[in-house]
């Protein structure tokens, strides 16, 4: 079976998102914030923060999309989620996950050895094993959980873990469970997504951000809007509404989330599945055409897999080289943005033909799969 057609819309969102998590990672109070910076005095400061402070965010974002485009997938392989097949799923993404994370976690492991800061546990804290093995097993946010927050260069784990033991497991729901029931169960398991984030006292800080069941639920937002995506097609004129209002949700949370707190959902996370469903449900039945002023945001985000494991290297590096130079003075920082980020692609483009030709050479020695477009 030969790749399906890419989404310009959904790449572009996902450029978006990609482009937040970088930008969160620089702009932290501790690194090179935005606001302190020349910049800052020019840019209305609702601005700044949206900016600076929406990449946990973004990373649910990314949950919802990636419940989507993998439910889309299993749909137009396998005829529907009831006949999913197994090897073939857990093949695929064992082919899209694996061999860059093997890289990334390769390179991580020499870095904390070496101890560069940043990359380096505390001794009395974590352990190098620890780290390595909590990512191999998918089980990073739960280490995090129980001993503290990571090193920075290995933080972004967390989100994997919770995307790859989701899948672990719904395929095997899809088989066994009727589809209503299953439907029934993805729907309270939606919903109950603020609950579940409850169920979790907030004095724990790290498990409050990374626990699975909240980030699974985002997932299941995906899921659900791929499934009514095959049995209703929206015309042209509801899928622009639709996208319209999916596109002011999610800008109503990143640039207003203490009014949409306080009035409207009681956390921005519901407004995030929302609009993400919406406008996933709107670009299903109408594809937007691309655009020459954005293939750049839709090719950031056919690399966000590749981005958001490599990126902190990058600001890691940057950060340093920064210090270095102008110490603790911020007046400068929002000028290594735009360095940072191109950085970061050239990585991230780097990696993708690295990842590229080594399944590549394996694929072509035994059977040979599709690129898995899921989220990560």
């Amino acid at each position: 079976m030969t790749d399906r057609p890419r989404n310009f819309g959904i790449d572009c969102l996902r450029g978006v998102a990609i482009l937040l998590v970088v930008v969160h990672h620089l702009a932290l109070p501790f690194r090179l914030p935005l606001a302190p910076s020349l910049a800052g005095a020019w840019l209305p400061r609702r601005l700044i923060d949206a900016i600076s402070f929406n990449g946990y965010e973004a990373v649910f974002i990314f949950f919802v999309i990636s419940g989507f485009l993998i439910t889309t997938r299993i749909v137009e392989r396998d005829g529907d989620i009831g006949r999913v097949n197994l090897r073939s799923f857990y093949l695929a993404r064992a082919w899209r996950i694996l061999p860059l994370l093997g890289i990334v976690l390769a390179l991580l492991t020499v870095l904390a050895l070496s101890g560069v800061p940043g990359f380096a546990p505390a001794p009395d804290q974590q352990s190098v094993g620890g780290l390595l093995g909590s990512a191999l097993t998918f089980t990073f946010n739960w280490y995090e959980g129980r001993t503290g927050w990571a090193p920075a260069g290995w933080d972004v784990l967390w989100s994997l873990s919770i995307e790859e033991v989701f899948y672990a497991g719904f395929p095997l729901l899809c088989l066994w469970l009727p589809r209503r029931v299953l439907i029934a169960f993805l729907l309270a398991w939606a919903l109950a997504l603020l609950p579940l984030r409850a169920l979790v006292p907030v004095a724990n800080e790290v498990w409050w951000e990374k626990a699975y069941l909240p980030g699974m639920a985002a997932i299941a937002w995906g899921v659900l809007a791929a499934l009514l995506a095959r049995r209703w097609q929206p015309s042209p004129r509801d899928a622009r509404a639709l996208a319209l209002f999916g596109g002011f949700c999610i800008v109503l949370v990143l640039g207003w989330s203490d009014l949409v707190h306080r009035h409207l959902f009681r956390s921005g996370l519901y407004g995030l599945c929302i609009g993400t469903c919406l406008l996933l449900l709107a670009w299903a039945a109408q594809p937007p055409a691309p655009r020459r002023g954005l293939r750049w945001l839709a090719r950031l985000g056919t690399l966000s897999y590749e981005l958001y494991l490599s990126h902190m290297f990058v600001v890691l590096a940057v950060e340093a080289l920064y210090r270095a130079a102008f110490g603790e003075a911020q007046r400068w920082t929002f000028a290594v943005y735009l360095p940072a980020l191109a950085c970061c692609s050239v990585l991230a483009l780097m990696l993708e033909r690295l990842t590229g030709t080594l399944t590549a050479r394996l694929r072509g020695r035994r059977l040979t799969f599709p690129r898995w477009e899921g989220l990560q």
